[in-house]
């Protein structure tokens, strides 16, 4: 039996997209009898990974987190965008999840966390915060690309909350990755180079090889940061993945 932090299956094709409407129905094909023989949803189950030691529930709804809020100062590091699209999967059909708390958190360009008392930031607030997701099941994050720290790869943590078909509690908590070729050219970028290379890849970290590579993010230059799209789809109906961490 898989565990709750293995990874889902993948419903539909490995790398389908998300439809551009607010919602999306299923395609089939089907044989000379009239009888339907594949079904490819238009969006994907990826999977749950686990949510490491330095989640903090700080409630912090903004879409920028870039600044510590109790200074307004932003903290140094290349802007990243990051607009999610959460649909769920029900029946053969992916619809609009609108109402999903999104909560994003991650290291600094130093590999650091705010609010962790042992890495010296108990009280700061840097580099957190959650969004509702819309009408559309839109979210948008404005954020900084993330540094290092020693036994892992570059990554930032999500978690959605909404609630299941069964009417409790439901999140979903996971983590975004970059590929090695796009992580290796930003951190010989200022101000990430002062610290150089990760010392830990993909291929080299743990959690990563539990379905990480379903998880990437695809950058796009725009400006002077850049931008990455991630759709989503929940099978609400999943207590196992479904419950509290």
């Amino acid at each position: 039996m898989l565990g709750r932090r293995q990874a889902l299956i993948l419903l539909g094709a490995a790398g389908a997209t998300l439809a551009a409407a607010g919602s999306a129905t299923a395609s089939t094909t089907t044989s000379t009898e009239g009888t339907p023989e594949v079904c490819t949803l238009d969006c994907v189950v990826k999977p749950e990974q686990m949510e490491g030691p330095y989640f903090v529930d700080e409630r912090l709804n903004r879409s920028d987190i870039r600044s510590e809020p109790s200074t307004g100062q932003l903290v140094p590091g290349t802007p990243l965008v990051i607009n999610f699209t959460v649909q769920q999967v029900r029946q053969q059909q992916c619809t609009a999840l609108s109402g999903a708390m999104i909560d994003l958190w991650q290291c600094d360009a130093f590999g650091l966390y705010s609010d962790i008392p042992s890495q010296g930031s108990r009280g700061r607030r840097f580099l957190r915060g959650y969004q509702n997701t819309d009408q559309a099941g839109t979210a948008r994050f404005t954020t900084i690309l993330p540094g290092w720290y020693t036994g892992r790869t570059l990554h930032i943590h999500v978690k959605i909350r909404t609630i299941g078909t069964n009417g409790r509690p439901y999140e979903f908590t996971s983590q975004l990755y970059f590929t090695p070729e796009f992580g290796a050219a930003y951190l010989r970028t200022d101000p990430y180079r002062r610290k150089g290379p990760a010392d830990t890849t993909n291929s080299r970290d743990s959690i990563y090889r539990n379905g990480g590579s379903q998880m990437l993010l695809r950058p796009q230059q725009s400006g002077t940061g850049y931008t990455a799209d991630f759709a989503i789809g929940l099978d609400l109906s999943n207590t196992q993945v479904g419950r509290p961490d």
